[in-house]
């Protein structure tokens, strides 16, 4: 949900419910890393309640659009850090397997 201004774009608050410190520091430090991005901080109004607020203020493209490119960056991040992870996990599965193979061999 946008919280905003009807006459000026370049800042709101968009609640996101169901998501905690996780997703709001990961989208804070991607947001901030836009050169479009004049200010972004988030906080979770209630320890209990599952829910993020996350306030950006830009410096001339709407703030929804540059939340929207920001979470497909962080999108695009987490898929290459699995790949990589993954890719890790099967070479050194592979390692252990010639290993352990060359092992049996010798015994």
């Amino acid at each position: 949900m946008e919280h905003g201004s009807l006459t000026d774009s370049t800042s709101s608050t968009f609640s996101i419910m169901e998501e905690d410190h996780t997703l709001a520091n990961s989208a804070r430090f991607v947001l901030n890393q836009d050169p479009r991005v004049a200010f972004c901080g988030y906080s979770i109004p209630h320890p209990a309640e599952k829910k993020v607020n996350i306030r950006v203020q830009t410096t001339g493209d709407a703030a929804k659009d540059v939340l929207k490119d920001a979470l497909q960056n962080l999108m695009i991040m987490c898929q290459h850090v699995r790949g990589t992870l993954d890719n890790a996990v099967a070479n050194h599965r592979a390692k252990n397997t010639t290993a352990e193979q060359m092992d049996v061999d010798r015994k």
